[in-house]
């Protein structure tokens, strides 16, 4: 009897990078590519009509970026894992991804073994953790780490990050409760944690904090 093949969406706008990854999971018999797109739109767009198991997502594609995509994802196919794929460095984006809901990030730069053992740790259904990634989450469990080291977002649950951007991009608690299937109190409830946890007064201060660090969702 076959085993049932991890369904992979590829989501990258370099033609020759998706034709090199395309090749390297080809080798891989427990995987294989139903779609492939250019941009977040047209993974918007597949995710429609395509059942997928995991998309490699490039986080620096045109029309929507990677974190817009990821963000919408997350809210209309909440259990399709994320790998994120991006030609920056993990100590950059990586935390703040995964604590978004990707299930794990993995660099370009990085070797095609590090990229097959990322796939497989993502579809066993673990968080892939690169060294620069694991080296961070280690500094924040060691003995005497400051929560003031840590941008104030970064104090967030995944669903309060979430809520914070939902926010900033301007959707009213109404919205957010009916994106997030969340009761109107449990959305207000979310707000207070993150606007005590940031030390924020209110939304225009909460939208001023997201528009520096580009964590608003572009429509």
């Amino acid at each position: 009897m076959n085993k049932k093949k991890t369904k992979i969406i590829i989501a990258e706008d370099h033609a020759v990078v998706r034709r090199g990854v395309k090749d390297i999971i080809s080798e891989l018999d427990e995987f294989t590519v139903v779609q492939e797109a250019r941009n977040g739109n047209e993974v918007l767009e597949i995710l429609k009509n395509t059942e997928a198991d995991m998309i490699l997502l490039d986080i620096g594609m045109p029309e929507k970026s990677g974190w817009d995509t990821m963000m919408h994802i997350k809210m209309e196919k909440p259990n399709l894992k994320v790998l994120v794929f991006s030609v920056y460095p993990e100590s950059e984006y990586a935390l703040q991804f995964i604590k978004a809901g990707a299930s794990g990030y993995v660099c370009k730069a990085s070797a095609p073994d590090d990229l097959v053992q990322a796939l497989k740790t993502v579809a066993s259904g673990k968080k892939y953790f690169g060294p620069a990634l694991t080296e961070q989450l280690a500094n924040q469990l060691t003995e005497g780490e400051s929560k003031a080291n840590q941008l104030p977002h970064e104090l967030l649950s995944p669903r309060e990050l979430q809520v914070l951007c939902l926010i900033a991009s301007g959707e009213t608690v109404r919205e957010i409760a009916q994106q997030l299937f969340l009761s109107i109190p449990t959305v207000n409830t979310h707000r207070a944690r993150i606007l005590s946890k940031m030390n924020l007064k209110n939304n225009v201060q909460l939208a001023q904090y997201a528009f520096t660090h580009k964590l608003y969702i572009k429509n």
